[in-house]
């Protein structure tokens, strides 16, 4: 069970007792690790399977959990999102708490809400309605009734869409509506839990004989209400291991707060910290772009900011690309998609439509992508649009697959059929399926995507489940349409960032990163242009291999150029440099003053002139042809120091320094904090840490002897890196 775990990982796995606090960047592996850890309690005879409860916030990631589990032999541990587990809870105990029927509940609150404001004698556009809807469900989950949602606005000087008495009319309106229609929303789930878990102790009582364990993931975006809910499921244990990391919380809007994960370790002063920072997910340069994009970061979620650290081999640099207007980063968005798909036996990277994704701020930007995708014949998929099960084609093909499984496989064309993605191909063939797709784009092709994707689902269950029948499969895929556990289409994803939060592909293209769109317009405080960080921040750590990070100038074609790139890309796209405070929008948030920054503007090579654009020719501000003025034995002081404190941190090489890095001090030898950190590659975190050895190294003064033993096996992470950026040190014999 402990096999294939990291140190980190197995520390989690095996630490079954008393409160767990793991703190898990992007990529480390923390599903792998907690579902370990949870089947590890299990075989070890810890834990009953039944008396676990692992909760998460989305029904995939549920559904992947209990699949994981499963394949992990603790099949029997319940794992279900908040709403899930409550409403199961409040369905069982209804009758005997209140009596009755539990009301109806609500799909969608839209139209009840239109109802409540056209009473109120308010005509709420789409917009409106949506935002209004929204903070109906900020106040439920923060607990806020229509009476205290004014002042409690003011009090939190939160930014609102409109007036907030006008809001509180409309909220308790529509509770009024709910109530004559006896009906309940995803909200008053919880509310009603908790209501009945606090009401009555003999019915908590029974809640905390079946669920003695508890584990829950993303914690950093419970809502005070769910905080609630789980200290009622715990009562006076502490067998809870939560999961989560603060650079990833952008759901403050629906009353997320890292705050309980932060406060974890004050709450329980005896728990367990674990930290991942092993980066499976991504190539050493996404890895590197994240941490710099964290590395300017402010507020107590940046305290806490975890320093990632790739485990895989080295790929291609993220690209930076600006174009004149929206059309024209769209269409090269598409081109450079086709170039990615192009297969390797045509000497292309042959990557998977389904494996690529394009990231936007806000739904409205997705129009250009889906023509450009379709003028250039790309297929795509609109994630967050009309739910894969509820598609028509997935609901004929679902009928098709149960009455095939209830015949018994006894259609010619199905008992031909030798393995189970034939027999699902056969039965789909009835629905008009074929197993070659329909030329062009369209709606042919994203129902034959459709219908594809549950052959392939067919293929993936038979490999892990050899000699499972047709009825097998119809259960599996009853099952995932329970939890919305989609497979996967093979089309580009198109996707906000919110949207894409908990997924991952192997080429991200995040698009429209301009001042005023990211951040957006309407984050003006610091705190909430900090959140606008971390969204950016999410939307890098997707990337697996290939990153593109664009922009354009102007909207539309002849526009007047007046756009900016996001101030969050400023020190990481080459020639840029930090903003200092003041500097563009923002509301005059500061942004790491006291500190000197890079010059701006194109940078020059220091000896012949000319205009650098690679990455690593920036850093040494001269081209690599041209001559260096290296300091040879402070280079080598230098890399024997970074292996020593290397070693002492249990980090490769390269994510002390990297060799470009320290070629480019060597070169330069600054005298000051200010000069150093004008050094490309020395951000205000790696000041902070190695700055005063740096600058002691600088100035010819030896280190205290910290007893590392200087191997030649330093070089196992630089000479990769070294190789990746094509830049060498000059020969001693030069």
């Amino acid at each position: 069970m402990l096999e294939g775990l990291d140190p980190e990982q197995r520390a989690v796995a095996t630490t079954l007792h008393g409160p767990v606090c793991v703190l898990a960047g992007a990529g480390t592996g923390k599903t792998r690790a907690i579902t370990h850890r949870i089947a590890y309690g299990v075989l070890a005879g810890v834990y009953q399977p039944a008396t676990v409860l692992a909760v998460t916030f989305t029904v995939r990631a549920a559904g992947e959990m209990r699949g994981r589990l499963r394949q992990l032999g603790a099949g029997g541990v319940q794992a279900r999102t908040f709403h899930s587990a409550a409403l199961r809870q409040l369905q069982y105990f209804w009758p005997k708490a209140v009596g009755g029927e539990l009301p109806r509940l609500l799909e969608s609150k839209y139209s009840l809400v239109a109802e409540a404001a056209s009473r109120c004698r308010m005509r709420l556009q789409r917009l409106e309605l949506r935002d209004v809807t929204g903070e109906i469900e900020w106040a439920k989950v923060t607990q806020t009734t229509p009476d205290d949602y004014p002042a409690v606005v003011a009090k939190l000087s939160r930014e609102v869409p409109r007036d907030t008495a006008e809001t509180a009319r409309v909220y308790a309106t529509y509770e009024q509506l709910k109530q004559e229609r006896g009906a309940i929303d995803f909200e008053d789930v919880l509310l009603l839990t908790v209501g009945i878990l606090t009401d009555r102790h003999d019915i908590a009582e029974i809640v905390r004989r079946q669920y003695q364990h508890f584990v829950v993931d993303e914690y950093q975006d419970v809502s005070p209400l769910q905080q609630r809910l789980l200290t009622l499921w715990l009562g006076d244990r502490d067998s809870l291991c939560v999961v989560g990391d603060a650079s990833q919380t952008i759901y403050s809007f629906t009353g997320a707060t890292p705050d309980h994960l932060l406060n974890f370790r004050a709450r329980h002063p005896e728990a367990t910290l674990v930290k991942l920072v092993r980066d499976y997910r991504s190539t050493p340069q996404v890895v590197h772009l994240a941490n710099g994009l964290l590395d300017q970061a402010k507020g107590r979620a940046a305290e806490h900011r975890l320093e990632l650290v790739s485990q895989r081999p080295a790929g291609p640099d993220p690209v930076f690309a600006e174009h004149p207007d929206e059309p024209a980063e769209a269409e090269a968005t598409a081109r450079r998609i086709r170039d990615l798909l192009t297969p390797v036996a045509e000497g292309g990277p042959g990557v998977p439509a389904s494996e690529i994704a394009v990231l936007y701020r806000v739904n409205a930007q997705s129009e250009v992508y889906e023509q450009a995708l379709t003028d250039a014949g790309v297929p795509y998929q609109l994630r967050g649009a009309e739910r894969f099960f509820d598609r028509p084609e997935i609901r004929q093909a679902r009928l098709a697959l149960r009455g095939a499984a209830r015949a018994g496989g006894n259609d010619a064309a199905v008992d031909g059929a030798v393995d189970l993605a034939g027999q699902v191909g056969a039965v789909l063939a009835a629905t008009g399926w074929t197993p070659e797709p329909p030329a062009g784009s369209g709606a042919a092709r994203d129902r034959w995507e459709s219908l594809r994707s549950l052959v392939r689902l067919a293929e993936d269950f038979e490999r892990a489940r050899p000699g499972a029948t047709l009825a097998d499969f119809v259960t599996e895929v009853d099952e995932r349409a329970a939890a919305q556990h989609a497979p996967t289409v093979e089309g580009v994803t198109l996707a906000s960032l919110h949207a894409a939060k908990g997924l991952e592909w192997d080429a991200v293209f995040l698009v429209g990163l301009t001042d005023g769109t990211l951040p957006i317009t309407h984050a003006r405080t610091a705190e909430q242009v900090e959140e606008e960080r971390r969204l950016l921040y999410v939307g890098v750590t997707r990337a697996r291999r290939h990153l593109t990070l664009s922009w354009a100038l102007a909207r539309s074609p002849g526009g007047r150029a007046g756009r900016r790139p996001s101030r969050f890309l400023d020190g990481l796209r080459p020639g840029s440099s930090v903003r200092s405070a003041g500097s563009g929008a923002g509301g005059g948030v500061e942004r790491g003053a006291g500190r000197s920054r890079r010059p701006r503007g194109p940078v020059r090579c220091r000896v012949c002139g000319r205009t650098l654009t690679e990455a690593t020719e920036v850093k040494l501000r001269r081209c690599a042809d041209c001559p260096s003025s290296m300091d040879e034995a402070l280079y080598e002081r230098l890399r024997a120091w970074r292996l020593d404190r290397a070693k002492e941190l249990s980090r490769p090489a390269y994510a002390v320094f990297t060799d470009v890095t320290l070629m480019a001090i060597a070169e330069d030898v600054p005298g000051s904090e200010d000069e150093l950190a004008r050094i490309s590659g020395v951000g205000p975190h790696k000041l902070r840490q190695f700055g005063a050895e740096v600058l002691a190294l600088c100035a010819g003064e030896e280190l205290p002897e910290t007893g590392s033993d200087q191997e030649s096996v330093e070089d196992s992470g630089d000479s990769e890196e070294s190789r990746e950026n094509g830049l060498r040190p000059p020969e001693k014999s030069a």
